[in-house]
């Protein structure tokens, strides 16, 4: 094995070797935060604080009305929500009572969160009043116990409350006053009238979280992660940015459900007595005015976020001076918009510079950073300390030399414990190598130089990125296969100057079925119903027939040239 932690140490000096890791739980860990630091703000959500103590209350109170609703130990919650409040403080409770928590897309179309929800086994659900009618939808479909929901406007000052419930408040269905909830603010009493024993005796090593992926193979996964990986990674970022004070802010705009948002941006602040902006949705312009607003101390985003600041009004009198790190990850950041995005971060008064990291679910997020005071043109930095990186022969384990490209591997405290109900898809990807550690097999494609920086060349699985979301062409042709209309379908990933890529379809409909404009707004109309709204093709093109490889696959690479030589005519 190639040892990369040599040329680290080099570069930062005060980095350990190895870490020290919490032994408790994720539960544990903020507590002791709220202990050391009860008056620090943990977050703000639109204008309201809530300092530690506070915070902590308020997850026990959760946790209280969680064993009141009959919640057990193990037992799975899926918490669909956006970053609010709520989300958070019953993320936590799950922690503390001994459930695992099960993360997904608020936006996932109603038979994914089906699909999700069985996927998973959970018998409880958090979401938001305005997505109530896509669990009223599956329902009887499956073995929920309580469907707990939740509003914006609960966790509102009184004149917010009044605003919201005056705009975005009046855009929501009501729920039927005898729809089979339980809403936020009753849930909560029951925690009020519970007075025995809710929390669960739970190690490190025991199961917290299910995130999920696409696996090597491109199909979704429920990756099951434990207390020590979440924890494990809290203490590496901080150690790898010793630039960090308790009393930071962070803002927490990249999603709960994703473990770039929930890792980096939420446990790793609350774990360290950090401070989130919690921002529930975002647009590249309310991201630039709360930059501002709260002179964010870090920042972090996908690099088409980073591309739209560039471009907002507001920030051309902006004094970033208060900027202590900016991370990009989710997708691969360009050399020209690093270079512009570095030149305006210089003129904008900050001293540092964006830096790049690379990452799977598999390992939550985030296992290797670019250095703060050195760097490497196109190279995503070195590995976390404890965490090793390795470059093998693409299906085997075998190690390749400095500079030759193969599948990059990752062995380390945060790798994680399996892909639920999947114990083949968990073989393939978590192997033993002759060292006796447990690589994650990434299905990319990258290299390792010789002072153990890294470099990402591309997915060697199929995979679409779309401003940070992972998109599987598989998982969307199987939807439009299953049209009435559909003979044969492929999907690409288009290159885009804003989201990187966008999905297209290209569709061959069955024998007799004519491509029409009407034909094209019906499988649009389908697609709205069954895939997210962020994986939506953005154009259906009809084909009488798709190219095929010589063994009589679907050859998208000729799609994707076909796109690419499109846009470079239109250039001309």
């Amino acid at each position: 094995m190639k040892e990369t932690r040599t040329p680290w140490l080099d570069n930062y000096g005060d980095v350990p070797k190895t870490l020290d890791y919490f032994k408790g739980t994720m539960f544990d860990l903020v507590a002791e935060m709220a202990e050391k630091y009860p008056k620090y703000i943990a977050y703000d959500f639109m204008g309201s604080k809530t300092t530690y103590r506070d915070f902590v209350k308020n997850i026990e109170l959760c946790a209280r009305a969680l064993k009141a609703i009959g919640v057990r130990e193990n037992d799975k919650i899926t918490i669909c929500m956006p970053n609010s409040p709520q989300a958070i403080i019953m993320f936590y409770a799950v922690n503390l009572v001994g459930g695992i928590a099960n993360m997904i897309h608020p936006l996932s179309s109603q038979n994914e969160i089906e699909f999700y929800i069985k996927e998973s086994g959970s018998l409880y659900a958090i979401t938001l009043d305005q997505f109530y009618g896509k669990f009223e939808a599956i329902r009887q479909n499956v073995n929920l116990a309580n469907i707990i929901i939740a509003s914006i406007k609960d966790a509102l000052s009184p004149p917010l409350k009044a605003g919201y419930m005056l705009t975005d408040g009046k855009k929501i269905a009501k729920i039927p006053k005898d729809a089979p909830i339980i809403r936020w603010k009753r849930f909560l009493n029951y925690g009020r009238n519970y007075h025995w024993k809710y929390r669960a005796d739970k190690k490190d090593t025991d199961p917290a979280v299910i995130l999920y992926s696409g696996g090597t193979t491109g199909t979704t996964k429920g990756i099951l992660l434990s207390n020590l990986n979440f924890n494990a990674l809290s203490a590496q970022i901080i150690a790898t940015n010793r630039i960090f004070r308790p009393g930071d802010k962070m803002l927490a705009a990249m999603p709960i459900f994703h473990g770039f948002g929930l890792g980096v941006s939420i446990h790793t602040m609350l774990t360290n007595g950090g401070r989130c902006i919690l921002v529930p949705r975002f647009t590249p312009e309310s991201y630039a005015k709360l930059i501002k607003k709260y002179q964010c101390n870090f920042i972090a985003g996908v690099p088409t976020l980073f591309e739209a600041l560039l471009r907002q009004d507001c920030m051309k009198d902006a004094d970033l001076s208060c900027l202590k790190g900016v991370f990009s990850g989710g997708d691969s950041l360009s050399v020209e918009l690093k270079k512009k995005f570095d030149k305006f971060l210089y003129d904008h008064n900050s001293k540092i510079q964006i830096r790049e990291g690379y990452g799977t679910t598999e390992c939550v997020t985030a296992s290797c950073l670019t250095p703060l005071h050195m760097s490497k043109e196109g190279s995503i930095g070195q590995p976390f300390p404890d965490t090793y990186y390795t470059i093998v022969e693409p299906g085997t384990t075998k190690e390749l030399d400095y500079n030759t490209d193969g599948e990059i591997c990752i062995s380390g405290p945060t790798v994680m414990m399996e892909y639920i109900n999947h114990p083949e898809e968990t073989a393939n990807t978590l192997q033993v190598h002759k060292d006796g550690r447990v690589w994650v097999h990434t299905g990319d494609l990258g290299y390792m130089d010789s002072e153990g920086f890294i470099y990402f060349k591309q997915r060697i699985k199929r995979m679409i990125i779309t401003s940070g979301y992972n998109v599987y062409p598989s998982q969307i042709e199987n939807i439009l296969d299953a049209h009435e209309f559909v003979q044969m379908s492929c999907i690409i990933g288009v290159p885009d100057p804003l989201k990187m890529q966008k999905v297209k379809a290209f569709v061959m409909l069955k024998p007799g079925i004519l491509p029409t404009e009407e034909k094209k707004e019906l499988l649009f109309e389908y697609c709205r119903k069954n895939i997210a709204k962020y994986a939506m093709p953005y154009d259906i093109e009809f084909r009488e027939t798709l190219p095929k490889t010589l063994v009589g696959k679907v050859n998208y690479r000729e799609l994707e040239e076909e796109e690419l030589k499109k846009k470079q005519v239109v250039v001309q």
